[in-house]
């Protein structure tokens, strides 16, 4: 296992490719840039899964951020919940996620895979056959 990485969920609102008008950027420490997907909705504990796409690598400095107005008309975004996560993320990015995530609000076995992520308790993964 690695090192406590940082991770946020940051609300995006207003973005010209998003249809919906809201989605939900999370981002994963990895080296120096931060691996990316877009959520349609939080991911909550032991609930449903939520589409997931990965998305180009955002800069680190994206972990610190606070709400503001981006450039170029692409809306606004605001962190909403963060923390540190425990597990190694696979090199290929294209290959599934399963980390041990902490912070306000949103805790558990995180999980990505074939385009979905989803949330688990630590006892409902401890039941599970993954």
């Amino acid at each position: 296992m690695n090192e406590s990485c940082r991770w946020v969920l940051m609300e995006h609102r207003g973005a010209l490719d998003d249809p919906l008008g809201i989605h939900f950027d999370l981002l994963l420490e990895y080296g120096s840039a931060c691996r990316t997907w877009r959520l349609n909705a939080i991911p909550f504990l032991d609930g449903p899964a939520v589409h997931a796409r990965l998305m180009p690598e955002h800069r680190l400095v994206w972990l610190d951020k606070e709400a503001c107005v981006l450039s170029k008309g692409r809306g606004s975004v605001q962190p909403v919940k963060k923390g540190f996560f425990e597990g190694q993320l696979p090199k290929n990015e294209h290959e599934s996620v399963h980390i041990s995530i902490s912070g306000n609000g949103l805790s558990g076995i995180l999980h990505i895979e074939n385009n979905l992520c989803r949330l688990n308790s630590f006892e409902s993964f401890a039941n599970s056959d993954l």
